[in-house]
């Protein structure tokens, strides 16, 4: 976990102000924005609703109102102005200036229920039913031959960190690796950059020629040789039996006892040959 507040101290002293991207943060880790008189104070916090298990399509930045009083909107349209003319505008009071267009009133309600939700159950005990379950599941992972885990596989340092793992599965495409999972064992992952694709590039040292080659490859519309990691991530309603469930489908998988026959799409997934999803059982 970055360390918010000193970092904020520090960009305080030298008359800086702090955004903090919190989406990853704010469902698993008490956070506190704290007065103005504090050197350490969060003078902006952004967070993302479907991270906090509301709905798609909802988030807030939380600031100081006189700050957002500043300057023009992010983004101007209806509901935005308190007048227009052909020459001048003059803004409509907060939070309207900041939201031009028609409110998403239902995700709003649902993220306000979200939070409600996490209040109840205590960041703290979030918090340390996460950091049972990342420790559990470095244990499990790191006793696998083959596989290859990035960060802290640390056990110990659990409580300071959050419940995110990354890896790779030697000589197998991260993509096929998360397919098995899903469509053979039920387990639901991330594969590939996590919108982070420098740094999963000088993380699995990919040369610059290599990425030459893959940005020719992107303006084809072919991600196949995309490189990437598999990334498993826990939240407040997993459980010690799903790490297990996770880590004996990787057993399996690492030994190369899986059923399906994958195809790679152009667009870098596999699915198995032949599967077809029935909609109309859907809709």
């Amino acid at each position: 976990v970055n360390p918010i507040y000193r970092i904020a101290q520090r960009a305080h002293e030298v008359g800086a102000q702090v955004l903090v991207d919190g989406a990853q943060l704010v469902p698993h880790r008490r956070v506190e924005m704290g007065p103005l008189s504090d050197p350490a104070h969060i003078d902006y916090l952004a967070i993302s609703g479907h991270k906090m298990y509301a709905p798609y399509g909802t988030g807030a930045l939380i600031g100081r109102r006189d700050l957002f009083l500043q300057g023009d909107p992010d983004l101007v349209g209806g509901g935005a102005i308190a007048l227009v003319t052909t020459s001048d505008v003059a803004w409509a009071p907060l939070p309207d200036k900041e939201e031009a267009g028609s409110p998403n009133v239902p995700g709003a309600v649902a993220l306000a229920e979200a939070v409600r939700c996490l209040e109840q159950m205590g960041m703290d005990a979030v918090a340390e039913h996460e950091a049972a379950l990342t420790a559990h599941a470095l244990e499990r992972l790191r006793a696998i031959d083959g596989i290859v885990l990035y960060g802290d596989t640390n056990p110990g340092c659990c409580p300071i960190r959050l419940g995110v793992i990354s890896f790779t599965v030697r000589g197998m495409d991260h993509a096929l690796v998360a397919a098995i999972l899903g469509y053979e064992a039920g387990v639901g992952v991330r594969s590939g950059c996590f919108c982070a694709q420098p740094y999963i590039f000088s993380l699995l040292n990919v040369s610059p020629e290599e990425v030459a080659r893959l940005r020719e490859d992107a303006a084809r519309a072919d991600l196949r040789r995309m490189p990437g990691m598999v990334r498993l991530s826990f939240g407040c309603y997993n459980s010690i039996d799903e790490i297990d469930a996770a880590a004996d489908a990787l057993e399996r998988i690492v030994r190369g006892e899986y059923r399906g026959r994958y195809a790679q799409q152009p667009d870098g997934r596999y699915h198995p040959e032949g599967f077809q999803v029935d909609w109309s059982r859907y809709f």
